[in-house]
């Protein structure tokens, strides 16, 4: 089902800027019970990404196209894109803003348990990330690396890494990297290259929160692959540890399935209020 401005359709307007330039934003959200799971961070992470582009955030129109998609859901993925609107040609901003929300709402999908209990397979890709501190964090529309990155592989991996041109590694295809070492938390900084993630953001403050010790820190190839353990983290996989990366082998360790067990336990406190 796909809201596009609050009405059911399946055509979009052939002139809108998210199509023509990628020009906007997008959130994916996981839906348990009717209810969006971590939509406040969600929607916080949409807005200051609104006012970095420069699109104006239409937060009722939102919330209300919001509980209309997902009332009656009892799991699914709600993907939410805001775009710059409709303009005619070339890369200049229309003088006034509409902007367009497109919402909506997929089957969850049907992932292996095993990926969370015993890890996947990883791989490292050779897309590399361009640099820009400016869009480096925002979950924009401009995905084309990570899409040539995915398309490096088809089954035999479940997640790549990707790296960026400074040769730091950054972060997954579709999700944000841990490594542990020496029982320290480690995640790449995301100053020039990345996404910053939600669950990322609260794995960091549940790592504060129990007293462990973690860093936002510049990763190499080399470092990842001298990890302790190793996990990928989103909305919708929440944790999966990973088992095997570039003929290197780690266990599911200690610290990995201690942040698997405040992470769960951290959302259904959030589902429950």
């Amino acid at each position: 089902m796909v809201l596009i401005n609050g009405q059911l359709v399946t055509q979009i307007d052939c002139t809108d800027r998210g199509l023509h330039y990628g020009d906007g934003l997008f959130e994916t959200l996981e839906i348990v019970q009717g209810s969006p799971v971590f939509l406040q961070q969600h929607l916080a992470r949409l807005q200051r990404g609104c006012q970095i582009l420069k699109i104006p955030y239409p937060e009722q129109l939102l919330l209300a196209e919001i509980t209309q998609l997902s009332q009656g859901t009892a799991t699914g993925v709600l993907k939410i894109m805001l775009t710059r609107g409709s303009g005619g040609r070339g890369y200049r901003q229309p003088d006034t803003i509409e902007t367009t929300r497109f919402l909506a709402l997929h089957p969850f999908p049907n992932y292996p348990t095993s990926y969370q209990t015993d890890g996947i397979a990883a791989r490292f890709c050779d897309v590399r990330l361009g640099l820009n501190p400016l869009l480096a964090g925002l979950k924009h529309n401009n995905r084309l690396e990570n899409v040539l990155a995915r398309a490096e592989w088809q089954d035999d991996y479940q997640e790549g890494l990707l790296i960026n041109i400074n040769e730091q590694v950054i972060e997954g295809t579709m999700s944000n990297l841990f490594i542990v070492k020496d029982n320290i938390l480690y995640t790449p900084e995301l100053s020039l290259s990345g996404v910053q993630g939600i669950i990322r953001d609260i794995i960091m403050q549940l790592a504060h929160d129990n007293n462990m010790t973690f860093q936002e820190t510049v990763l190499s190839r080399e470092q990842v692959l001298a990890a302790d353990e190793l996990f990928v983290s989103n909305s919708i996989i929440g944790i999966w540890p990973i088992a095997s990366l570039e003929q290197q082998h780690y266990s599911v360790g200690k610290l990995t399935k201690k942040l698997m067990h405040l992470l769960s336990a951290y959302k259904q406190s959030e589902q429950s209020c």
